[in-house]
């Protein structure tokens, strides 16, 4: 099979592999379309995330779709779950999955992902789709199971106003969960003007750019938005986020800074008595991105922009971190 594998920074490269053989516990699909994630991009043009780096040559990839290849569910379509947890540390005991101590994910350390023609995964993490979600959409429910955690951690209540600080993929789905949600009023702000019309289209009231002046905010969200979402990942967006919220409000940050650093003015926040919430990546969510989709609460397929094959990941990488469009998708496997 051909698997693509990010050696350095920008330095990723097609090869023959062996099709994995599945394990205790897991079965072989066949992947047919994977999504480049924000995070993918810092593992692309940086080698790293966070406090993890590069150790070896390492698959990227984790939101995904595929076609069960063998056994009793062979030729099942499926969405591919990222995140293995232990399931018998601390927090996947009280039902944090999400912040398991001893997780893999894929495509992340030494965890490879899906940009591959074949995965060998965990049959219990392989979601059953719907005949009404595509492939292309069974990969975009990883994205729209961080949007649904969002929201979870922002507590969002029937009427409230919300902000949204960064337009991308997540930003975007997210802005469309809120109103599924009944947000009242959604303010986002976003640079790119072509995310800032998509904003419009998933459900934004007004989509700014960030660059507001102080009176122009306070008009914009009078005393504040109850909950701000940061999904931009820089410090402006974070204090952006700070200043749109309320007095007693929420701020929940979702964004992956360049850097493994996040900063705020404590004056701010204190005198705001604001909550902040931290998103890591999310809990068990999948049924409910499925039923959204398959609902058709809101359009996924919007959300692509390019299509690549495997043999052109390098190229699908670069057009991604341009930023132009909104989702890249590669297909392993047509």
């Amino acid at each position: 099979m051909k698997a693509a594998r990010l050696h350095g920074v920008g330095d990723l490269r097609l090869a023959d592999e062996p099709v994995p053989e599945p394990g205790p516990g897991e079965t072989l699909v066949r992947v047919t379309a994977v999504g480049i994630c924000g995070s993918d991009l810092h593992w692309w043009g940086e080698a790293e995330i966070g406090d993890a780096s590069i150790s070896r040559p390492l698959v990227l990839g984790h939101e995904a779709a595929g076609v069960i290849e063998s056994g009793p569910r062979r030729g099942t379509r499926v969405a591919i779950d990222p995140a293995i947890a232990c399931g018998t540390c601390r927090p996947c005991r009280a039902g944090y999955r999400n912040l398991c101590a001893r997780i893999r994910f894929a495509g992340h350390g030494d965890q490879d992902g899906a940009l591959r023609e074949f995965l060998a995964w965990p049959s219990d993490l392989l979601h059953p789709l719907p005949d009404s979600v595509t492939d292309t959409g069974g990969a975009l429910l990883e994205p729209l199971g961080v949007a649904i955690h969002a929201l979870d951690l922002g507590h969002v209540r029937l009427g409230a106003r919300v902000s949204v600080v960064g337009c991308g993929p997540i930003g975007l789905l997210l802005i469309a969960v809120l109103r599924t949600a009944g947000a009242r009023h959604i303010a986002a702000f976003e640079p790119l003007p072509h995310r800032r019309e998509a904003a419009l289209r998933y459900g934004a009231d007004v989509c700014l750019r960030p660059e507001i002046l102080p009176g122009d905010l306070s008009e914009l969200v009078g005393d504040g938005a109850d909950v701000v979402f940061e999904m931009a990942g820089t410090a402006d967006a974070v204090t952006l986020s700070m200043a749109a919220a309320r007095p007693g409000g929420r701020v929940v940050l979702g964004g992956i800074p360049a850097v493994d650093r996040i900063s705020f003015r404590a004056s701010t926040a204190r005198r705001k008595g604001l909550t902040i919430a931290m998103v890591r990546r999310m809990n068990d969510v999948y049924g409910r991105a499925i039923g959204l989709a398959a609902a058709g609460s809101f359009s996924l397929a919007a959300l692509v922009t390019d299509r690549f094959g495997l043999a052109s990941a390098g190229p699908a990488f670069g057009v991604a971190a341009k930023r132009q469009g909104l989702k890249v998708i590669i297909e392993p496997v047509a």
